[in-house]
């Protein structure tokens, strides 16, 4: 089975680099989209931000189907949905079309990280689920990582409606070997009961949880992974929207420069990802608290990442790159750690993806708010980023802090029996197949 959980959770690192291409894909064109269809820098901001409209706020539903109509199912939906969205915006003829495909694009996409926290869940056992989340979670700095490269390339030679449709026809095929390969673990051939047996003793078991997802909003850890994520996608959002049109506006760089050097943060921040959720699984077998594990790794990573702010006042587009890559690695090591908080906190394991809906949730209003507010700054100030450099540094701070005093002791929340709703169906509910 180690073999097998692995093959589960590199699917879902495959999905969620799909998931950042895709979405990334605009971030790269986004300059030359605006340039033929004469788009202001406050309407490509708002663009760029309503994707996060409907991610937002359907992070919630996505977890709910997840939990009640499983993993395998929802997450080829949602793969297809978004792959459809992605390829249909290489015919768009302006703000009206973007915007419409923008919001359908968030639907779709919301389903990718309540189902790899359902994944990681059901797979792995507590002390190795830090590093599941790193590599799933690393998928969104290597699509934004390989979508700078590949998009700019395809954008040189043949045009940027043509990147739209290059990547969205990757969902179709990552659908195909996802629907084929994926079980959880009571359904697949290979898990024995003796290994199943061993996942189960790794599930959250408290007779007291059966609450409604309202219950555990009552939590301060809940709210404290909200905010916390919130400030920790406010810097990560800057990249995934703004940072292409940083490097070309703020430091002349060319489509050629773009390609190269733009790609080097989001490749530095893969292996951070891996070590963040392997620093805070290894301090766990130590012998340290799994509270003090991921609390130090949450803190550490925003902490290092608030030197983005630096870059506002250098020059040297050298240093700015180095410095965006800390930053961007900072970010990465403490992702790792965010998503390993639903397993480790929800009640219950039916609540796992309810709960990383939640914390997705209120974490991608950070995304409407960085993309628009950076293209309002940068058009109010005639082309500067040093407001939004700082502001996103300051975020970095506020995260840190979030994590530290709101959030509490690392494990299964209990809700109010007061409080209980319908039942909801339990994991491992049918036969095992040996």
């Amino acid at each position: 089975m180690p073999r097998l959980r692995w093959l589960m959770i590199v699917l879902c690192f495959a999905a969620t680099t799909i998931n950042y291409v895709d979405r990334a894909t605009i971030a790269v064109a986004a300059p030359f989209m605006a340039r033929d269809l004469n788009i202001s820098p406050a309407t490509l901001g708002f663009l760029l931000g309503a994707f996060f409209w409907t991610y937002a706020v359907m992070q919630l539903p996505f977890g709910l189907l997840v939990d009640r109509l499983g993993v395998r199912k929802t997450y080829s939906i949602a793969v297809l949905w978004w792959s459809i969205c992605t390829a249909l915006t290489s015919v768009v003829n302006g703000a009206a079309s973007i915007f419409g495909l923008r919001l359908a694009l968030g639907i779709g996409e919301a389903g990718s990280y309540p189902s790899n926290t359902k994944v990681a869940s059901l797979w792995f056992p507590k002390q190795e689920r830090g590093l599941a989340a790193g590599i799933f979670d690393s998928g969104s700095r290597a699509g934004a990582a390989i979508s700078i490269p590949f998009v700019a390339f395809l954008i040189a030679t043949l045009g940027w409606r043509v990147a739209f449709i290059a990547a969205g026809s990757l969902g179709f095929i990552w659908t195909i070997f996802w629907w084929v390969l994926y079980r959880d673990p009571d359904k697949h051939l290979r898990v024995t009961l003796k290994e199943l047996a061993t996942l189960r003793a790794a599930q959250p078991t408290q007779p007291a949880s059966r609450g409604s997802w309202r219950a555990m909003l009552r939590h301060r850890t809940v709210w404290g992974m909200m905010i916390g994520f919130f400030c920790a996608n406010f810097v990560f959002y800057f990249y995934a929207t703004w940072f292409p049109t940083y490097l070309v506006q703020a430091h002349g760089f060319s489509l050629k420069d773009l390609g190269i050097a733009g790609m080097l943060p989001g490749l530095a921040s893969i292996p951070s990802a891996w070590l963040g959720g392997w620093t805070s699984d290894r301090l766990f077998r130590a012998g340290w608290s799994l509270t003090a594990a991921r609390k130090t790794c949450l803190v550490g990573g925003l902490l290092v990442s608030s030197v983005i702010a630096l870059t506002a006042f250098i020059d040297s587009a050298f240093w700015c790159v180095a410095i965006l890559c800390v930053s961007f690695a900072g970010i990465a090591f403490t992702g790792a750690n965010i998503w390993s908080l639903p397993s480790d906190v929800a009640p219950d394991p039916s609540y796992v993806a309810t709960l990383g809906g939640i914390q997705n949730s209120a974490a991608n209003i950070a995304g409407i708010i960085t993309s628009s507010f950076t293209g309002i700054m940068v058009g109010l100030t005639h082309g500067s980023f040093i407001i939004p450099l700082c502001v996103t540094g300051a975020f970095s701070v506020f995260g840190a802090l979030s994590y530290l005093l709101l959030v509490g002791r690392i494990e299964p929340l209990i809700l109010s029996p007061a409080i209980s709703s319908a039942t909801v169906a339990q994991p491992y509910a049918h036969p095992v197949q040996d």
